[in-house]
């Protein structure tokens, strides 16, 4: 009997130790509301670390196009832009969890007021888990500002054209490795361009390999694809104008993301985000950076559909 009633103790002691270091750790995170951020002076904005033209580093200073957004952002609210770098996770369950409300177990004091780049999507949004749990309830999902898509470029002295992705049965193609262009490029057409395909780290280092003469297309998101372009003008790279059958998803709106204790925060960064796409003023800044834009689906129903971008 003084064993059972020992056992049961120490498990008491470890269940209740376990809820307090649990307690505690959540007691690190810093609680940022929008009061706590106007009264700090300053604003953690969540981009992704090297991954230009939407987030990257200069000489120490923060470039792209996500980057000025969260500058404007951040004067909107009237405080400081803060970059907080994000290099990322397996997946962007993991990034959210570690970056937006939990914190990462090495850093828990570490945390971003607000993540840039995340998908404006109720699928994504309303995911759950194996035993039927929400998988991100911890975080409101807003402010949808672009709508982002596919776009493959080619070697016009390779090719005359592209009007159909089935002419990479024949020539070599370049795509970011672990993306949905290499998972479609290798299953698409029963995977008859499945020999074709050739990974790299990423889109830049596909357009290398194009300059070299590895590949004779690459695939990417569409920004990616007109920031390379740009940045190798007279090289001959051409965009192409094609859709790519059988992808189900092939444009998605990308928004912004806060934790759901600091829901005030996202209505105010909300608020900012809403006027610049109404404005006009988030297709300048778009413009501005060399890239094409597209407004979010979200606003259809209430502008009225949007002209197609070239």
């Amino acid at each position: 009997m003084k064993s059972a009633l020992h056992a049961l103790m120490l498990v008491l002691l470890l269940v209740g130790a376990s809820q307090v270091q649990a307690q505690q750790s959540r007691s690190l995170i810093p609680d940022r509301t929008l009061d706590i951020v106007q009264d700090s002076g300053y604003l953690n904005v969540g981009m992704y670390k090297d991954f230009p033209p939407y987030s990257y580093e200069v000489d120490g200073e923060a470039r792209g196009v996500d980057a000025d957004l969260g500058r404007r952002i951040a004067e909107g609210l009237g405080v400081e832009f803060r970059p907080y770098w994000i290099i990322p996770d397996e997946n962007l369950g993991d990034d959210l969890r570690n970056h937006i409300w939990k914190g990462h177990y090495l850093a828990k004091t570490r945390i971003a007021d607000i993540m840039m780049r995340v998908p404006y999507d109720s699928t994504f949004k309303y995911m759950r888990d194996s035993t039927g749990e929400m998988i991100n309830e911890q975080v409101v999902f807003f402010g949808p500002y672009q709508q982002e898509r596919w776009q493959i470029a080619f070697d016009s002295n390779r090719l005359d054209e592209v009007e159909t992705v089935a002419v990479f049965q024949y020539h070599p193609i370049g795509v970011e490795i672990d993306t949905l262009p290499a998972t479609y490029l290798t299953s698409a057409f029963g995977g008859r361009l499945r020999d074709q395909v050739q990974h790299y780290r990423n889109v830049g280092e596909a357009f290398r390999a194009m300059g070299e003469g590895e590949v004779a297309g690459v695939m990417g998101m569409r920004a990616e694809i007109e920031h390379q372009l740009e940045a190798r003008q007279g090289n001959g790279f051409a965009k192409a104008g094609n859709g790519f059958p059988g992808m189900t998803k092939q444009v998605w709106d990308v928004g912004l993301a806060v934790r759901h204790t600091h829901r005030a925060l996202g209505y105010a960064i909300g608020a900012i985000v809403d006027r610049m796409v109404r404005s006009g003023e988030m297709a300048e800044l778009y413009a501005s950076h060399g890239l094409s834009y597209n407004r979010p689906g979200y606003y259809d129903e209430i502008l009225g559909p949007e002209e197609e971008a070239e």
